[in-house]
């Protein structure tokens, strides 16, 4: 069933956490408690979301996928986990099978802000995609594993003096919503300070 959006700016995100040994309890999840907690932290818009936790299973992978997009209605979905080179780690490829296009500079950022800590970077696959049908759009992003690789490549890396180093993926994304359908998101600037072109700048709502 389509979620409801409870007021019309409303973000409806999915969020998916892939592990084998979080799924089977043999240890407790982080992935999805960073994902809500930074979502929290970041946005000014109005937030409703869904939450899966999956082993490493591409056909589950796929299905959760096309369920949050297709039949629950998110506008976006982020995963974590499952995009290294081992041979369980399939996220990409669930990601793309489900994809009608690719972003591939959501994936180029994420690697340019992880290599700044560990060359090993380069060995992540993260993808950024659309999957589009007649009725919906829907922005979805591989992240990494770590809670707090999770946050950097969300939010971007700053210098001691407050300069941006590297800008975080999200400043792209409520701008990519808004291009595909979705609502208008907004965020908190401290933490990640979205982009839009002037022209796609909703004007200030005058105070009465």
């Amino acid at each position: 069933m389509t979620a409801a959006r409870h007021h019309p700016d409303q973000l409806i995100v999915g969020l998916v956490s892939i592990s084998d040994r979080a799924a089977r309890g043999t240890y407790d999840d982080l992935g999805l408690p960073s994902l809500r907690d930074w979502l929290r932290r970041a946005l000014r818009t109005p937030l409703q979301t869904h939450e899966r936790l999956l082993p490493d299973e591409r056909a589950q992978i796929e299905a959760s996928l096309i369920e949050l997009v297709d039949v629950v209605g998110c506008d976006l979905v982020l995963t974590t986990g499952g995009t290294g080179p081992s041979r369980r780690d399939i996220t990409p490829e669930a990601t793309l099978a489900v994809a009608s296009r690719e972003l591939p500079g959501f994936g180029e950022q994420m690697r340019r802000i992880s290599l700044e800590f560990v060359p090993t970077a380069i060995l992540s696959r993260q993808v950024g995609v659309l999957r589009e049908t007649a009725e919906h759009a829907a922005l979805i992003l591989n992240l990494p594993g770590q809670p707090k690789a999770i946050a950097e490549t969300l939010e971007g890396l700053k210098s001691e003096a407050g300069a941006v180093r590297a800008p975080g993926i999200f400043a792209a994304v409520p701008y990519c919503i808004q291009l595909i359908g979705g609502p208008y998101v907004e965020t908190h600037d401290a933490v990640v300070k979205t982009f839009r072109p002037k022209a796609a700048v909703r004007p200030a709502a005058v105070q009465p």
